[in-house]
């Protein structure tokens, strides 16, 4: 007769269970400890800071006072704040939804190609999403800087706006902001495109099958019958994208440094000035604590939709 798995557990030396259980803990020790040290240590202290008048004397001395939610009172009374969220919120909302209609095209015109053409197309795609943004931001503040910056020089020649050869994006708030976005979609955009086109790829064919038959064209193709498919990785490209551009840091302190006048500064490049300029250290650190409540909630918002749509988290 067949013995059952609780008897066959029974039959297994007590020592010898106990150093099964104890191997999935054993084998995740040191992820965990990586977690600790770079995610979970720093969050505590950081979370700690916001409650103190923490600052360059601090880094020095290591005597700080506990202020409890003073630094919090000060961010929020602070217009400065409020006029950096709402930068923050504007750019960011430019930024995705530009990198998503130009990813979501991208990402459909792979599906036309040949197969050459589509493996060039996902390499280019794949070597500009790789470049680290450090990089590719002092490339871009080269390539759009006054007096030798091609982009300029290339406009000159159209004589569209004249001779903007000595022009410089850095100097002008639209500009700047433009510089920026283009920036930023450029290096976000392969991501989006190969996500949707892999999604794109497995949507069911009977369904446009069937509405090319009933006489629909492409772009209702597209937007009444794929885009609807492909929506749960439409929304989780779509959040992701809202977070990533939400903290967008590099790109636009290393083109415009918040400048000029402070008019390009969003919440990070504001909490940087605000912790490693000014080293008010403590009030940095409650403003990220403010921003990741933020992010959250807006978490909060997909991860409903989500729930409410059935799909699987």
């Amino acid at each position: 007769m067949a013995q059952t798995a609780a008897q066959a557990i029974d039959q297994v030396p007590a020592d010898h269970r106990i150093r099964r259980g104890h191997t999935p803990a054993f084998l995740l020790t040191p992820a965990g400890l990586i977690l600790i040290v770079l995610v979970f240590a720093p969050l505590a202290f950081l979370c700690f800071t916001s409650f103190t008048d923490f600052n360059q004397r601090s880094l020095f001395t290591g005597e700080f006072n506990v202020t409890g939610f003073a630094q919090f009172a000060n961010v929020l009374a602070d217009d400065e704040f409020y006029k950096a969220l709402l930068r923050t919120f504007l750019f960011t909302f430019a930024l995705v939804a530009g990198s998503m209609l130009i990813g979501m095209g991208v990402g459909h015109m792979m599906t036309r190609l040949g197969g050459v053409m589509r493996y060039i197309v996902t390499f280019v795609l794949i070597f500009a999403w790789a470049m680290p943004n450090v990089a590719s931001s002092i490339v871009w503040k080269w390539l759009f800087s006054p007096g030798y910056g091609i982009v300029n020089w290339m406009l000159s020649r159209l004589h569209v706006f004249g001779d903007v050869t000595n022009m410089s994006w850095a100097n002008n708030t639209w500009l700047a902001f433009v510089c920026i976005w283009l920036l930023v979609v450029w290096q976000a955009v392969p991501y989006i495109a190969i996500t949707l086109y892999a999604a794109e790829t497995q949507a069911d064919l009977s369904c446009i099958e069937a509405a090319q038959l009933d006489g629909a064209g492409p772009l209702r193709i597209y937007w009444q019958i794929i885009v609807p498919l492909i929506q749960p990785s439409i929304m989780v490209v779509t959040m992701l994208s809202i977070i990533w551009d939400f903290n967008v840091f590099n790109q636009i302190w290393l083109v415009s440094a918040g400048g000029p006048k402070g008019t390009t500064s969003t919440i990070g490049v504001f909490t940087y000035k605000k912790a490693f300029v000014d080293f008010n250290i403590g009030q940095g650190a409650a403003i990220s604590i403010i921003t990741t409540v933020i992010l959250m909630l807006l978490t909060s918002i997909y991860i409903r939709n989500l729930l409410k749509s059935g799909e699987d988290l």
